[in-house]
């Protein structure tokens, strides 16, 4: 057995010196760590693999597809709360350990950049980011989906109505300013 775990370390130091060569090959650390990227593709596979272990333990029948509608609802809400978690003032501070705020950057929304060591910056990175937090949400949305459809589709129905309040916002404070404009 002793000989077994020399092995695994063996083995272990090599993959990780290969690694250090492909980060420092890729690109200098200080401008891209691969490292704290690779560390968010692991917790994305565990946490994939959690609700997919989730979803195959369910007893009951599974959904073998979701009506259109609920794809247009879930893109929706999916597109509102990935900008919401991200950029919204409101939730600064869940970002706030991870980030470092730099000013407004639209309507109720702020810019941030990561800071910190390898993973605090990688979480801020990703938590900065809604295209990022995007695949996290449908990931969420989808497993929920099979698990809870009818609490799932209320809460999809929700954050889309909230979408798509925003956008009329949006829409009329842009008619305001041109109106206000041509006088």
């Amino acid at each position: 057995m002793h000989h077994g775990v020399h092995k695994e370390g063996a083995l272990l130091q090599r993959a990780g010196a290969a690694f250090r060569r492909v980060n420092k090959g890729y690109s200098p650390p200080e401008e891209h760590d691969l490292a704290g990227h690779l560390g968010a593709l692991v917790a994305f596979g565990v946490y994939t693999a959690g609700w997919g272990t989730a979803v195959c333990l369910r007893r009951d029948v599974l959904q073998d597809r979701h009506r259109p509608l609920d794809l247009v609802l879930t893109a929706a809400a999916v597109f509102r709360l990935g900008r919401l978690l991200s950029k919204g003032s409101v939730t600064s501070p869940l970002r706030a350990p991870f980030t470092r705020y730099e000013g407004a950057a639209g309507p109720a929304e702020v810019k941030e950049s990561p800071r910190g060591g390898r993973i605090r910056s990688t979480v801020g990175e990703l938590a900065t980011c809604p295209f990022c937090l995007s695949v996290w949400l449908t990931t969420t949305f989808a497993g929920a989906h099979q698990l809870w459809p009818r609490a799932t589709r209320t809460v999809t129905e929700a954050v889309a109505a909230l979408a798509m309040a925003d956008a009329m916002q949006l829409g009329y404070d842009c008619l305001l300013q041109k109106n206000s404009g041509s006088d």
